[in-house]
């Protein structure tokens, strides 16, 4: 049989030729044995895939004895068990995901591209953004002498459209609903913008009542957010308790249950589209909108990125004054500093 790989020498280095594309490629080396050997198992790995990726699989399970039984359900517990807090619980429903049962149990060496995508396609873009990762984490730990699919295969990430809560629709949802302490909170939520998980857990020790501000850090990040306190919120707060949760009720819920009933007040209305998350976009939005400093706003939010203040932000309807609002300041104050000067100066 016609080998497709051949050997030849050039300035005293061995290169080999691939005859079916003419592509030549060196071999780094000046020894002919060790030329002849790496020519011979590029040629065999093509005659025999199939038992190369068996030998390869030995050399890797002598250097990693688990790697033969090492599932992808061992890869996702693991993962678990290196996160914290609400990362942690977010990581324990997310493997739960239905359609990861179709390589749950497959060892990562025998788990092919194919089946990557068929899980894919049964999932959602969750499944789609943690199976990324969990595949990356295998990469890196070493679990996985190669991808089981490459970057430009893996389908992007298509997220649904988030929307901001409108001003009408946050007044539609106080005018009905019936809980004192529940109108609060969605009161807070529309002047701070917070998460609902870092709202619903502000204390009457986070108000700095002197300075008329209110601190706090992020449950999900830790970074310190601060915003001042207007005379609405502050009217707001002050109906709240003095010591202790601002709202001891929802501060012990689970973030599902209080969007549920945020939703259920909703669908009340016949809004959609909508999640106490919402709340957050349109702060972001009002600000961008009036003209708020976008590193003031980043403070007043917790963000630390850039990218992601800018992301919650991007629907904003911003209305640009005309440049000629802009320009006839700067033009007056030359005129009227033209006339102030002696007239040698003018010139």
């Amino acid at each position: 049989m016609k080998n497709q790989f051949i050997l030849f020498q050039r300035a005293g280095i061995f290169y080999y030729e691939d005859t079916g594309t003419g592509k030549q490629t060196s071999l780094r080396t000046r020894d002919r044995d060790q030329a002849q050997r790496l020519l011979n198992a590029k040629n065999e790995a093509l005659r025999q895939p199939a038992m190369n990726l068996q030998i390869a699989q030995v050399y890797l399970h002598h250097s990693d004895p688990a790697l033969a039984s090492r599932t992808w359900q061992k890869v996702m517990e693991h993962i678990v068990t290196t996160k914290h807090g609400s990362t942690q619980a977010r990581w324990q429903t997310a493997i739960k995901d239905k359609a990861f049962d179709l390589i749950r149990h497959r060892c990562l060496l025998e788990t092919t591209g194919e089946q990557f995508l068929t899980v894919l396609h049964a999932g959602t873009v969750a499944t789609n953004l943690y199976l990324r990762r969990i595949h990356h984490y295998a990469v890196t730990m070493h679990w996985l002498p190669w991808p089981v699919l490459s970057k430009l295969h893996w389908p992007p990430l298509v997220y649904q459209a988030k929307r901001a809560i409108t001003l009408d629709e946050h007044r539609q949802l106080l005018a009905v609903e019936r809980s004192p302490v529940r109108r609060a909170f969605y009161e807070i939520l529309w002047h701070f913008g917070g998460s609902q998980t870092d709202m619903a857990r502000l204390t009457a020790e986070d108000i700095d009542w002197q300075r008329q501000t209110i601190s706090y850090r992020r449950h999900k990040s830790g970074t310190m957010a601060v915003q001042a306190i207007g005379a609405e919120v502050a009217a707001v707060l002050r109906k709240l308790p003095q010591t202790g949760y601002l709202f001891p009720t929802l501060a012990h819920l689970s973030p599902s249950y209080r969007g549920h009933a945020f939703v259920y007040r909703l669908n009340q209305l016949g809004i959609t589209g909508l999640t106490l998350h919402s709340y957050r976009y349109a702060w972001a939005e009002r600000a961008k909108a009036a003209g708020y400093p976008e590193r003031f706003a980043m403070q007043a939010l917790g963000h630390k990125s850039e990218a992601v203040h800018r992301a919650y932000a991007k629907q904003a309807e911003v209305v640009l004054p005309p440049l000629e609002e802009y320009e006839l300041p700067k033009h007056s104050a030359l005129a009227q500093l033209s006339v102030l000067l002696p007239e040698s100066s003018r010139n």
